[in-house]
């Protein structure tokens, strides 16, 4: 039976020769809940499909091809080229009428429109307007039973259990009066924080949700995908399992976990049993489908063609640019093969720590590479450790701040470093560019204290946690990458706990091995002097016993060594100091035995 809704109309794809059809919404509701929507005859369709149509909406596609057998959808003799209804059509939702007749994926709600322009869904009592969103719901474990194999994949169904909600909460409840009821009906039965989380979980579920919302659940190891279609509604569940309920139109096919983009599995992991996937959206409209396929499908909305397509961009892979000659003549590492490897090492692991004695470049290389990799300073920032760095410092924590209009000092709750980058890296538009973060003088921190729960997802990149100050799910974004620098003076690599050596690759810069062996002679001869200096350097740390305590080149490749008396000053003030301290106690002579004179006099 028709209700009091106005006729509304559906424009299709480069339809400007052909009417647009037109349906009406019905007062009846379909086997699962959802509202049925009738397509007028003379309605006008496409005469073919996208190439994915059969695999994941299988429903509207069988239901085309019976049309087609039955003569009701026909070959149209007022638009060449179309196909044409004779008869009404009732179908299962306004969603399912518009991918009927434009054979690729449609969301009703927003594509059905009066004459005037208003979209069906303005006509849906307690129903928020806006964008479409994306939803995860979980009922694979309720109670322990699977009602997504049981219940929502064979009736078309979403649903939480709410097993002690009162009768009559409606749709478009407010997050205040879902606090009452929750207060009163499960003051014994659930502690303070279940009780603060189900009232969020109800709410989503009653008040932000609506007919169009793309749905997603977890079963079996497979992700399965479908479209919110009807209002909720309460009923009495015979075992208490599932007495809040969506109508769902399930796609064909479920797609395997293992498989799903890295930051669509992050998004997944969130420990709660409704969870807003919005920000990974355009990943889940591209699920099971080519760049071919998806490009058919815009061509279908009429998408502007200077435009990128969401699900295409949000996929594009992350890439980091391979070195080049001209990036290696000017760090003068010589050979650009040991530059493609630091790259393939944080390609493949994420984080690594570039580790030697003092002097060896490694901040210096670190920030060069990492703008080079990120295509411009914007993309680095860089940190340095100390004995008195923490978790608050690092990543967030509660910190004074002056209020600047009352002048009044309060704690406020402040993004450290990291989180700021990593905000920035998962901006939307921004997850195919790297980001990286330089840690100097990572080994100078207590670094269990420094980067707590984050420890884990530098190893689990996939996975979630939740944050110890604000209590928001985190992940690290797949582009952001850590370098870390390590001076071996303080702290040998041999000292470095088993959890750092897992979740970091560790690059050797030292005097002994290339690239920083010829670093001073190849800078010399670059700026046309002599090569005395890097004779001299090489005959010190042929005396220098131990590798982590040899003296790098970087002390002399400035320009104050090559004014008047400017390598004796250094020699005496900055290298010397060092190995004063390396051998403290031991009564050697470091004069005779390192200094500049008695160095030049073994090369004579």
């Amino acid at each position: 039976m028709v209700g009091e809704y106005p006729e509304f109309r559906l424009r299709l794809p480069n339809g400007d020769r052909v009417d647009r059809a037109q349906g009406v919404l019905l007062d009846g509701t379909g086997t699962n809940g959802s509202r049925t929507f009738l397509i007028r005859a003379g309605s006008p369709a496409r005469d073919h499909v996208t190439p994915s149509l059969s695999r994941h909406f299988a429903g509207p596609y069988t239901r085309r091809e019976e049309l087609k057998a039955q003569g009701i959808l026909v070959p149209s003799t007022r638009w060449p080229g179309w196909l044409e209804l004779t008869e009404d059509v009732v179908c299962g939702s306004p969603s399912f009428a518009a991918v009927l007749l434009v054979g690729a994926p449609r969301n009703g709600w927003k594509e059905w429109r009066t004459p005037d322009g208003a979209p069906l869904s303005d006509y849906m009592t307690g129903i928020r307007s806006g964008p479409t969103r994306t939803w995860l719901i979980r009922g694979s474990n309720v109670s322990g039973h699977d009602l997504v194999q049981r219940l929502w994949l064979p009736e078309g169904r979403v649903s939480l259990s709410a097993s002690r909600l009162r009768q009559g909460v409606r749709q478009g409840a407010s997050k205040d009066g879902l606090r009452t009821l929750v207060e009163e009906d499960y003051e014994s039965s659930a502690t303070y924080n279940q009780k603060l989380e189900l009232v969020e979980e109800l709410h989503a579920f009653l008040s932000r949700m609506k007919p169009g919302d793309t749905v997603c659940t977890i079963s079996g190891g497979q992700l399965h995908v479908g479209e919110i279609t009807g209002e909720a509604e309460q009923a009495e569940s015979d075992d208490r399992r599932s007495n809040l309920r969506r109508p769902v139109e399930w796609q064909a096919t479920g797609y395997a976990y293992e498989e799903l983009p890295e930051a669509l599995q992050q998004k997944l992991s969130v420990q709660h049993d409704v969870v807003d996937l919005t920000s990974v959206q355009a990943l889940v409209e591209g699920l099971g489908m080519t760049d071919e396929e998806l490009a058919d499908e815009a061509e279908a909305i009429e998408r502007d063609p200077s435009a990128e397509i969401p699900a295409i961009t949000a996929r594009r892979e992350l890439e980091l640019p391979e070195p080049t000659a001209e990036l290696a003549a000017e760090l003068l590492t010589h050979d650009p093969a040991w530059l493609r490897e630091v790259r393939d090492l944080l390609w493949d692991e994420r984080q690594l720590v570039m580790y030697g004695p003092p002097g060896t470049g490694k901040t210096f290389l670190a920030l060069k590479l990492a703008e080079f990799l990120g295509g411009g300073p914007e993309q680095v920032k860089l940190v340095q450790f100390h004995p008195s760095y923490s978790y608050e410092d690092f990543f967030e924590g509660f910190r004074p701040q002056e209020d600047p209009k009352s002048r009044e000092v309060a704690f406020r709750l402040t993004a450290g470093p990291l989180r700021e980058l990593a905000d920035l890296a998962s901006r939307e538009g921004n997850r195919h560019i790297p980001h990286f973060l330089i840690i100097d003088e990572i080994n100078r921190a207590n670094l269990a204290k420094v980067f707590g729960e984050l420890y884990f997802l530098l190893e689990y990149r996939n996975k979630s946690v939740r944050l110890t100050y604000s209590g928001d799910d985190f992940a690290l974004p797949p582009n952001l990458f850590v370098i870390g620098t390590m001076n071996t003076a303080d702290r040998s690599i041999a000292l470095v706990d088993a959890a750092m050596r897992r979740r970091f690759a560790f690059v050797e810069l030292s005097p002994r091995t290339e690239p920083t062996r010829g670093l001073l002679r190849r800078w010399l001869a670059e700026q046309g002097r002599d090569s005395e200096p890097a004779e001299l350097l090489d005959a010190l740390n042929s005396r220098i016993d131990e590798p982590d305590f040899r003296i790098g080149p970087s002390y002399l490749m400035k320009k104050g060594v090559y004014r008047d008396g400017g390598l004796e000053r250094t020699w005496r003030t900055k290298i010397l100091p060092l190995l004063e301290e390396h051998h403290y106690g031991e009564g050697v002579d470091i004069e005779r035995r390192y200094g500049l004179a008695a160095l030049r006099e073994s090369l004579r």
